[in-house]
């Protein structure tokens, strides 16, 4: 469960950077709309899925509820999710 964890974290993540660093620029500068769409649905689900696999692992985990707090946070601001990833499943998987 972690793999599958750690894995929704960084797409999720790199769903993220590309929505507001390569879609957004190019809908509200270029009037380009159409990667904003096909990009808006893949984070859209990668969200929903990351979500979810939070909740599922902290449960299975029993992660304290501020941790699952900082998880749903993370997966809000821009590298939240790398951050997590780094600071707290990595060093899961090596234990």
């Amino acid at each position: 469960m972690l793999k599958i964890f750690q894995l929704s974290a960084i797409l999720e993540g790199i769903s993220y950077l590309l929505l507001f660093s390569f879609s957004m620029p190019l809908k509200y500068w270029a009037n380009i709309t159409e990667p904003n769409v096909y990009i808006g649905y893949v984070h859209g689900f990668l969200f929903i899925a990351y979500m979810i696999l939070a909740l599922v692992f902290s449960m299975e985990r029993k992660i304290a509820p501020k941790k699952i707090v900082m998880l749903v946070l993370a997966s809000l601001l821009p590298f939240g999710t790398f951050y997590i990833d780094e600071k707290y499943l990595k060093p899961l998987a090596i234990s």
